[in-house]
């Protein structure tokens, strides 16, 4: 491509400036390699990165499964105490309203056998009066005197049918 005016001058001019803008882009090449090799490597490094990152955040994840499963568990197990707790605390409850019925009803029949007792006693006080105190014994001297009578009759009367027999 020689053109027929230009001399060989010319032509190593032109492949000098060829060669210059080669050199330029060869250097732009090499620097734009550099960049991409620099890029590359730290691109892999961060994949490295990444990569660790990844096993760390997948352990963490199976470690907090772990974790979760054992609360769910643990909170399976309390609730399962509770109810059992709550089922003997109800027992207990009713155990209790039983003993309070229990000692209600006995506190009634002792007010009430106490009840009883003071109107006994009242009655005994109205019939054992020291006003009537001697003819209650004079009272008590004739019924006395009646049974010992009653007694001798029976006692001769039991004699004589042993008499007779």
């Amino acid at each position: 491509m020689r053109h027929p005016r230009q001399g060989p001058f010319q032509d190593v001019c032109h492949i000098f400036s060829q060669k210059l803008a080669l050199d330029g882009d060869v250097t732009d090449s090499i620097s734009v390699h550099d960049a991409l090799l620099e890029e590359l490597a730290n691109l892999r490094t961060e994949a490295y990165q990444l990569k660790a990152t990844h096993r760390d955040k997948k352990e963490s994840c199976r470690v907090l499964q772990f974790q979760c499963r054992e609360s769910e568990q643990e909170s399976a197990r309390q609730l399962q105490l509770n109810r059992q707790s709550e089922e003997t605390l109800e027992q207990y409850r009713c155990q209790i309203q039983e003993l309070k019925l229990k000692h209600r009803k006995l506190r009634m029949k002792f007010e009430n056998q106490l009840n009883q007792l003071i109107e006994q006693h009242k009655n005994l006080l109205t019939i054992f009066t020291p006003e009537r105190l001697p003819s209650e014994i004079e009272s008590a001297q004739n019924s006395k005197c009646q049974l010992l009578a009653t007694e001798i009759l029976k006692v001769a009367q039991l004699n004589i049918l042993e008499e007779e027999v």
